[in-house]
């Protein structure tokens, strides 16, 4: 099969035949029809300093995917062929404390699809059924293929109560995009977006934003008294991960508020630690989806709400077949636009 791997420790990807998977027992095999770029693909291919004390290769990156399963090992139970898939790309050992309490997102064995086994960028990914999800029949294959990143703005956005509060994202990236799509969907009151890039500004406020700021020439506080906010924002989704983002949050939530952080600092971030206690402010880190009542929310209210399934779809700003990856991770690594979509149906045409 025709893969997009990582064949030695240096920068850069190459598009070549590699040994197709063969399914275990309790695995399924699927056919890739389409898959999203994400951070952690950009990372591999330019072999920064994470990548290389993470990514044991040769590695076939991506965990973004969406496809149709072709086989199913001996002892699947729920999964069929034909169904058409995307996958929780964290298998977790099933054995710790948190696996057997339930709380397997918290797994500290998790084995990630595309970092420590091989991923979606290929003709075929095998996975184990219980990592499976299978789609609705009318589900577009291209929002099939972002399931994960849009699980983890889902994640981030029900991680407090929103109906009727004040919210403020940090960082108007993809996963960004989509908590604004969802906060609007779930009855946020007043929604500010901040980001430093212009046509992420203007595809926040497709998303529902009533305000998307750029901080290099605007103060989040003005906005604030702009919209009539006397008492600063109630809930915070941090998804930037620069260093002056949760400072400036904080500065601007209401005593009690609340902040889901989802943006992984590159660096360490100076914080005023007397203000977090005074103010009564709480700090939940997310990371990746829960599983799977995440996945359950996430399908439910793409189902039910058609002015999320076309925001969701407007996030996704540039499809490539994946013999063009190279263009696709450009346009990825260009942060200007949404989310970055390939194609994988017709690699041999």
């Amino acid at each position: 099969m025709l893969a997009l791997y990582k064949a030695v420790g240096a920068p850069g990807l190459e598009l070549a035949e590699r040994p197709e998977p063969t399914a275990g027992p309790s695995d399924v095999k699927i056919r890739v029809m389409r898959t999203g770029i994400c951070g952690t693909d950009l990372h591999i291919e330019s072999w920064d300093a994470w990548a290389e004390s993470t990514i044991k290769v040769p590695m076939i990156l991506g965990h973004e995917f969406y496809g149709e399963v072709v086989e199913v090992g001996s002892q699947v139970r729920d999964v069929r062929i034909g169904a058409r898939v995307s996958g929780e790309g964290h298998i977790v050992c099933g054995t710790c404390r948190n696996c057997r309490a339930g709380r397997r997102q918290m797994c500290n064995r998790t084995s990630s699809v595309g970092v420590n086994r091989n991923g979606a960028f290929a003709e075929f990914v095998v996975i184990p059924e219980s990592n499976v999800w299978v789609h609705h029949q009318d589900i577009d294959p291209d929002i099939g293929a972002i399931f994960d990143p849009f699980g983890n703005a889902v994640h981030t956005a029900l991680s407090f109560p929103l109906v009727g509060e004040d919210v403020l994202i940090t960082g108007a990236g993809p996963i960004g995009l989509m908590a604004t799509a969802i906060a609007r969907h779930i009855g946020a009151r007043f929604i500010v977006v901040t980001d430093i890039s212009e046509p992420r500004l203007t595809l926040a406020r497709s998303m529902g934003a009533d305000r998307a700021i750029n901080v290099s020439t605007s103060r989040i506080s003005d906005v604030q008294k702009e919209l009539g906010m006397t008492e600063g924002f109630d809930v915070g989704f941090e998804m930037s991960g620069h260093p002056t983002a949760l400072p400036e949050m904080i500065n601007n939530l209401n005593h009690g508020g609340r902040v889901a952080m989802l943006g992984l600092p590159s660096s360490p971030i100076q914080l005023d630690w007397a203000k977090v206690v005074t103010h009564m402010i709480t700090i939940k880190g997310i990371y990746g989806r829960e599983m799977f009542e995440t996945w359950v929310a996430m399908s439910a209210m793409l189902q039910s709400s058609k002015e999320l399934r076309d925001a969701l779809s407007n996030v996704i700003t540039d499809r490539f077949p994946a013999h063009q990856w190279q263009e696709g991770f450009a346009a990825a690594r260009a942060g200007i636009g949404g989310k970055v979509v390939l194609d994988w149906e017709n690699l041999h045409v």
